[in-house]
């Protein structure tokens, strides 16, 4: 059974990244391999025996509670342990050495080798990234203030087509081993379904291809009007 870690809903939840964790417990079913969602809240204690962990989008006193209550180690471990984890927005930052938030510089959680400074303005729209991992375009909503620059061992989650992304660099969100962070919302595993499988796949240890014909015309067509 996969376990699945929705952490800090109650902070993390203001765009509706809860969802991811929905689709992949429906895909997963679809491929026959059993799910369980479980939510943690900011005064819990981070499992460190998930299979996949999701952190969404935040305003920045949330952003701010839920980094101070994951600073004491747990998601480390259960990162240690080959989990996989997808921080949507300000869970994505949050996975980086230092964010912005209040207006001050914020410590991040250093899992990703990436740092978040104030952007010249507000990024705010219909973006659309290509994934060489994917090897697909992806769509999405940004919604977010920060520049997210990139160090070594961090690579771009994808090359952005429409929209900005981490910024004025061309690219969107990092990956490293198995945690990936990226601003798209939408929730981003309902609008492109094939991602939500590469999840699944890492966290199972065996490819997961799942056949949901509506899903996919769904993701085409938001492919298609994203221009």
């Amino acid at each position: 059974m996969l376990k699945i870690i929705r952490v800090h809903n109650e902070l993390l939840g203001t765009y509706g990244d809860r969802g991811n964790a929905d689709v992949l417990a429906f895909r997963a079913g679809l491929a026959g391999i059993a799910t369980q969602i479980v939510e943690i809240s900011y005064r819990e204690s981070i499992p460190s025996d998930g299979d996949i962990y999701l952190l969404g989008g935040a305003e920045d006193a949330a952003q701010i509670l839920s980094c101070n209550a994951l600073s004491g180690g747990s998601l480390h471990g259960a990162v240690e342990k080959g989990a996989v984890v997808l921080a949507i927005c300000a869970g994505f930052q949050i996975l980086g050495k230092s964010f912005y938030a209040n207006g001050e510089e914020q410590r991040g959680l250093g899992l990703l080798n990436v740092t978040t400074v104030p952007g010249t303005s507000r990024y705010v729209g219909d973006i659309k990234v290509h994934s060489d991992l994917l090897g697909i375009d992806l769509t999405g909503f940004e919604n977010h203030g920060g520049k997210t620059l990139l160090g070594a061992g961090a690579q771009a989650f994808g090359k952005v087509l429409v929209g900005h992304g981490n910024g004025d660099s061309g690219v969107d969100g990092a990956v490293s081993g198995n945690i990936f962070g990226t601003y798209l919302h939408g929730p981003v595993l309902a609008r492109n379904p094939e991602f939500a499988d590469l999840l699944l796949s890492r966290a199972h240890g065996a490819p997961v291809k799942v056949s949901d014909p509506l899903a996919d015309r769904y993701a085409a067509l938001r492919r298609e009007v994203t221009k």
